[in-house]
């Protein structure tokens, strides 16, 4: 007999009210009433009401004081990928113009999900210090090409390295170029492609995103 006090903890615990955990279940609300109100002790639904409140029904019915002990792992993309040792990288869903674009608000994180050793062999940052993002244009060809996806790493923001591939922000323009800088202390914004004049920022008016780490483009 399933126990009242049980039932209505895990429907608090997933903040389901009678009514979504009946239309969960596929039942109506009255039958979900009656089992919250101890008026019907018993229900076929049993199974399927344990698995939408993450439990057993051994604990529904008190068998079991272990809320977690038997409960069905739910199919969700985290789980997945901690099963298959997938690691997630989010995607934002802004174009960097390789020679700028304008950097808009309202972005999207997508989750990706990627094997693990492969990021490994890329860069020992942590994924949450990443994210993809894809550039746009042509003045970093033949390096980057329109629609290459990069992989950018928000831990490396201090440029130490001469002339590596950055995403940065100067004004409210976003871009991917390789940088340099000079011995007066200013940053030099190259574009790969030859046609493509190249600029003198002062450092204080640049902000560096990200270090470029990886591009991947479609074949």
């Amino acid at each position: 007999m399933i126990k009242v006090e049980r039932l209505a903890e895990r429907m608090r615990a997933k903040g389901l009210s009678q009514a979504e955990l009946a239309r969960r279940v596929g039942i109506s609300q009255q039958a979900i009433g009656k089992l919250v109100n101890g008026s019907s002790r018993s229900t076929p639904h049993i199974g399927q009401i344990a698995t939408i409140l993450e439990t057993s029904p051994a604990y529904l019915v008190g068998q079991s004081d272990d809320p977690a002990e038997g409960a069905p792992l739910l199919a969700t993309p985290e789980v997945i990928a901690d099963q298959l040792e997938l690691v997630r990288i989010n995607e934002v869903s802004l174009d960097y113009g390789m020679g700028g674009s304008y950097l808009d608000d309202a972005v999207e994180l997508i989750p990706r999900y990627f094997p693990e050793v492969w990021l490994r062999s890329v860069t020992d940052t942590p994924p949450e210090a990443l994210f993809f993002a894809r550039g746009r244009g042509d003045s970093m060809q033949p390096t980057l090409l329109d629609g290459d996806m990069v992989l950018i790493d928000r831990s490396e923001r201090m440029i130490r390295e001469q002339d590596r591939i950055w995403a940065i922000a100067y004004g409210d323009i976003g871009s991917i170029k390789r940088l340099r800088r000079t011995p007066r202390g200013e940053v030099k914004v190259m574009s790969d492609n030859p046609t493509v004049s190249e600029e003198v920022i002062g450092s204080d008016d640049l902000y560096v995103i990200g270090r470029v780490v990886w591009i991947g483009r479609k074949i």
